[in-house]
């Protein structure tokens, strides 16, 4: 089962300033990169994008918009199945 969120405007604006930015670290631009293709979609985070997003969102010196658009990528995450029971 998937989420049927989608990257709104101020996230997918926050992503194309991290994009922009010469300060931005390789996977925060990857992760912005990953909200951005989310806008207007129902595309899914893959699990490497996953991991990246949630170490920006514990890194203290990332900035509000990497972390904004880490959480969107977090909230686009495939839903865990439930285990069945025997």
């Amino acid at each position: 089962m998937t989420k049927s969120a989608s990257t709104g405007k101020k996230t997918a604006s926050a992503a194309s300033k991290v994009l922009h930015s010469k300060t931005a670290s390789k996977d925060e631009k990857s992760v912005a990169a990953s909200a951005m293709a989310q806008t207007k979609t129902k595309d899914v985070t893959g699990k490497t994008v996953a991991s990246k997003a949630g170490k920006i969102l514990h890194d203290p010196k990332a900035s509000k918009e990497a972390k904004s658009a880490a959480a969107s990528a977090l909230s686009q995450t495939p839903g865990k199945k439930a285990a069945k029971k025997k």
